[in-house]
């Protein structure tokens, strides 16, 4: 059987400079809020990788040569009708999926699986069953969400977690809810995502002159962000500062709903609505401003954060910050040495926060120190990835689940 996969060959590709190889399989490679995955990706040294996908995204943002871009399998209908109806098998086999994962796997020569985002591993589930090598999956926050709505969803992320040897969590918080979702905790490990110091040099942060402060958060404009909390604070911390401005950096579905709200709220032409931004750019802004705000909430379907990015390259930069107690974030935000931590859905408690770094000088100035520092000690990308690296390690030292839980063979045929 002949697949055409990223512009390769279905020749048999060697490993190069006798690395390991690892596949790191992410189904959209990559959108634009996943920086943090081309980071590890990209920044692996005691391992070569070549990344698995469904499809190639913003490869001018994020550029990378050795990319398969799995295709849409021919469709056999009465094929599909048997296996779907009749054998009752998944998607991932009815598809054809999981014959072009097969041959892509053993052409490369991978040595391990790296699935990025619990729902992928759910889906590719019968294939981790039936692939002879060690796999582990990673999980980044919304990814943990039950799926009530969609049957057997949440029976096949339990069997997922019950099946692989390894489990990877971006923060303590993620991990204590795979817990409770039953994974063995001498599974888990905690897989921090870093950013590359590098390019976001510190510098402390004082009362402006002029009374212009700039508040700034960066993120996607979605519910669990706690966007309306933002406005609304900044809206009572405007009354006392009239030239203050708040920037929101990002796309997202509630872009509508926001500046309606700002409006509503006064605002006027106080708030800019920047889009996103690259790196550059975001950099940039952070220099410009004076606190960092990132009111994160879970949302009535349980979406919360691991640790955010926009957080730690803010941290980085020297912004204090203003924060919710929520998820990850008081992993990586000691309050009262470098941001002040508030109970989430509460922006009087949040506006509170604004105002008290603003009245005290010294204390913003303190807070921007620790906060460089911190998260240099704790979040820089080289020793995240070292970490990452000494975990594919351990992984391939374990192998893989015993033989006997396999699934349908790599090699099987299930047409009728």
């Amino acid at each position: 059987m002949s697949f055409s996969t990223g512009g390769h060959s279905d020749a048999t590709v060697p490993p190069s400079a006798g690395l390991p190889v690892v596949a790191s399989y992410c189904p959209f490679f990559l959108k634009k809020e996943m920086r943090h995955v081309y980071r590890q990706v990209t920044g692996l040294q005691r391992h070569q990788t070549f990344v698995l996908t469904k499809s190639r995204l913003n490869a001018v943002e994020f550029p990378f040569s050795d990319i398969e871009v799995l295709p849409k399998p021919r469709v056999n209908l009465w094929r599909r009708l048997w296996q779907k109806h009749v054998l009752g098998l998944e998607p991932l086999i009815y598809r054809g999926e999981f014959e072009q994962l097969g041959v892509v796997m053993r052409r490369r020569h991978a040595d391990l699986l790296h699935v990025y985002f619990g729902h992928t591993g759910v889906h590719l589930l019968p294939f981790l069953r039936s692939w002879p090598g060690p796999a582990l999956v990673s999980f980044h926050g919304m990814d943990i969400m039950e799926r009530d709505h969609e049957p057997g969803y949440n029976e096949r992320l339990r069997a997922l977690l019950g099946f692989l040897p390894m489990i990877l969590a971006r923060s303590e918080s993620l991990a204590d809810r795979l817990v409770d979702m039953g994974c063995d905790p001498a599974k888990i490990r905690i897989n921090r995502t870093g950013i590359p110091l590098e390019k976001f040099p510190a510098a402390v942060r004082h009362v402006p002159e002029n009374g212009e402060w700039r508040i700034v958060q960066a993120c996607r404009l979605i519910e669990k962000k706690g966007l309306p909390d933002t406005l609304k604070a900044f809206a009572t911390f405007r009354n006392a500062h009239p030239q203050a401005r708040l920037i929101l950096a990002g796309e997202g579905p509630l872009r509508d709903s926001l500046e309606k709200l700002a409006s509503e709220l006064g605002l006027g032409g106080a708030v800019d609505f920047t889009g996103f931004l690259d790196s550059e750019a975001l950099q940039a802004l952070y220099h410009s401003a004076q606190i960092f705000i990132h009111p994160s909430r879970t949302t009535a379907a349980g979406d919360q954060e691991g640790v955010p990015n926009s957080l730690l390259e803010a941290m980085a930069s020297g912004l204090p910050v203003v924060a919710t107690q929520h998820g990850g974030i008081p992993e990586a935000v000691r309050h009262g040495e470098e941001g002040f931590l508030v109970p989430e859905n509460s922006s009087e408690a949040l506006a509170d926060a604004l105002e008290n770094l603003a009245s005290h000088p010294g204390c913003l100035g303190a807070f921007s120190v620790a906060a460089a520092s911190g998260v240099r000690m704790r979040f820089d990308i080289h020793r995240s990835v070292a970490r990452l690296e000494d975990f594919y390690e351990e992984l391939r030292a374990l192998g893989r689940p015993d033989q006997s839980s396999r699934g349908a063979s790599l090699q099987s045929d299930s047409s009728p």
